[in-house]
């Protein structure tokens, strides 16, 4: 993988840059739909390519493990050639899985035993066969193993916690050393910086993932209840230590305007299950602001839903015929609305980019922060 920093925005962190994979170029900034199971709920490959222009999406090294499984995807030749997806593709390791699944796992310095959503089987993560997992998924982009903290979250434990994720770091880096693609493609592997809203454990952390020297990096343990002003703060400590040659990619985030304050500190990559996932119970982000189409208000509404930007050709779908097909739980409805939530999150990315580019990026940021947090 190779990273080339392009532009530099004069009144902000915020710049654009181009990520050079096997699998193509990946333009930043950059939002990554999340395709969890190898799929992207509700919509087809052709839709991400050529309706949403998606240039890279994510899978889930914990649910692609337990289902499919690692044998169906290796004899498949990995996710690529499974989903029928040919750009990029990028792995979580599953250590927000395994944050999630508190109920149902045990973190020892060894890894993660925990218990399968699915049928309660008994599983064992390590660093090493995390790495080996996302070998055999195939990724162009992988994630080291890490433990995500919870918010709120004492210092004594995020600081325990720092500490192994920086002992699986090492683990990881030499398993991934050590081992070859799989599939005749070149794979990367990001380290997560942690710490919790810890400024001191932050430059730590940033600090121990930087000298690791690998092509990329990531910021990981944000967006998990701490206020904005708390996942802003940390976001830009640790994007002022690590490597401005090298894509910094903020996991798990978050809302239109999270995304637009978040390029604005200095953040190349972005993703969240908030576009598809809030789609499918009715809420669509607009230029303009959030929608709620349950609400009766937009029954007799037969205007489209963005008509300032025009963003889906397809969207001549009016308030009222969307709102039907939710209340109605037609699947169409879904699909819909997770097309127009994506492509207009793909839309703000590409928008940002050109603003950065023109040195109008500052101004129309603050302007749209507030357009887009509005309830309509």
């Amino acid at each position: 993988m190779k990273f080339k920093l392009e532009v530099q925005d004069k009144f902000s962190k915020a710049r654009t840059g181009e990520i050079t994979t096997d699998h193509g170029l990946i333009k930043t900034p950059i939002f990554m739909p999340v395709g969890t199971a190898g799929s992207v709920k509700a919509v087809h490959q052709r839709e991400l390519k050529e309706d949403i222009k998606a240039q890279i999406i994510l899978g889930n090294t914990y649910h692609l493990y337990l289902r499919p499984g690692l044998d169906t995807l290796e004899k498949a030749g990995g996710l690529h050639k499974f989903n029928g997806w040919d750009k990029p593709i990028l792995t979580d390791s599953g250590g927000y899985q395994v944050y999630s699944l508190s109920e149902v796992r045990k973190i020892k310095e060894e890894g993660v035993t925990f218990r399968s959503h699915i049928d309660g089987s008994k599983h064992l993560f390590t660093p090493e066969s995390v790495m080996d997992t996302q070998r055999t998924i195939g990724a162009d982009i992988i994630m080291a193993f890490d433990e995500c903290t919870p918010y709120p979250c004492d210092y004594g434990y995020a600081s325990r916690s720092l500490d192994m994720t920086h002992r699986w770091l090492k683990r990881c880096c030499e398993r991934f050393d050590a081992t070859q693609p799989k599939y005749g493609y070149s794979q990367t592997l990001f380290p997560i910086v942690q710490g919790s809203v810890y400024k001191d454990l932050r430059v730590k952390s940033a600090e121990t993932i930087a000298s690791f020297g690998r092509e990329g990096n990531a910021i990981g343990g944000l967006s998990v209840g701490e206020p904005a002003e708390e996942m802003y703060a940390m976001t830009e400590v640790v994007c002022d230590i690590l490597p401005a040659d090298k894509p910094r990619y903020l996991m798990g985030v978050g809302t239109p305007a999270n995304i637009l304050e978040s390029i604005a500190l200095g953040v190349d990559m972005l993703d969240c299950v908030m576009p598809s996932r809030n789609a499918r119970n009715g809420m669509l982000f607009t230029s303009r602001g959030i929608l709620n189409l349950r609400n009766e208000k937009w029954k007799n509404d037969f205007s489209p839903v963005d008509p300032e930007s025009n963003l889906f050709s397809d969207l001549s779908y009016s308030k009222a015929y969307l709102r039907h097909l939710l209340i109605s739980k037609e699947i169409l409805g879904a699909q819909i609305a997770t097309l127009h939530n994506l492509h207009f999150y793909l839309w703000l990315v590409t928008e940002a980019r050109e603003r950065i580019e023109n040195g109008t990026f500052y101004e129309w940021k603050n302007k749209m922060v507030k357009q887009l947090s509005q309830r309509l």
